[in-house]
């Protein structure tokens, strides 16, 4: 399936680290590092939730995204979407779904339309959740830019993100999580 949106694909190059190399905020750091649902969180703040999906197909893992589980090169099922809470932009996800994982059951992740991964993923009883990195992202950055086209306003700002690789009956998974401006992460 290939799905393009103008904005697609954003894709999230960045410097990705340990948690602890940064001082956050309290609040957007119990954010950045809760282990739970994001989407469950989301929802439990907001009366509704929608997921607009910018784009999905496959590419070629960059060297910027990979990692011990998702190898320079990989075929890969891309998919970048929109979080809201009531209308107001909460998040950009970035998924990587490596074309070896979406076999059997999982086969179905190829396919989620505009339901959350995040809401399959934690509904399985087996998943596990690698270590969180996080970065920063600011102007120069292609989250920020689409921030600012669907605000139209410039971010003044840097944004947070989260990235952390999942298995799933073995099988790896890479999302990236941007809160963008205006997100419940970044009030107190």
């Amino acid at each position: 399936m290939t799905t393009k949106h103008s904005l697609f694909p954003v894709q999230l190059s960045a410097n990705w680290q340990s948690p602890e190399t940064y001082n956050l905020a309290n609040n957007l750091r119990d954010w950045l590092l809760d282990p739970s649902s994001l989407t469950a969180r989301l929802k439990s703040h907001c009366q509704h939730f929608r997921v607009e999906v910018l784009g999905q197909s496959i590419q070629a893992c960059d060297s910027t995204e990979a990692n011990d589980d998702v190898a320079v090169g990989e075929q890969v099922l891309v998919r970048e979407v929109l979080l809201y809470c009531d209308d107001i932009p909460q998040v950009f996800a970035r998924s990587l779904l490596p074309l070896r994982s979406l076999t059997g059951e999982q086969q179905q992740l190829a396919d989620l339309g505009t339901q959350s991964l995040g809401q399959v993923l934690f509904n399985h009883p087996d998943l596990q959740r690698k270590n969180i990195e996080v970065a920063s992202f600011n102007e120069q950055s292609s989250v920020v830019k689409l921030s600012n086209y669907l605000t139209l306003q410039t971010t003044q700002q840097p944004l947070w993100g989260r990235r952390s690789v999942f298995i799933l009956d073995a099988k790896p998974l890479m999302v990236a999580e941007v809160f963008l401006p205006g997100a419940i992460a970044y009030q107190n």
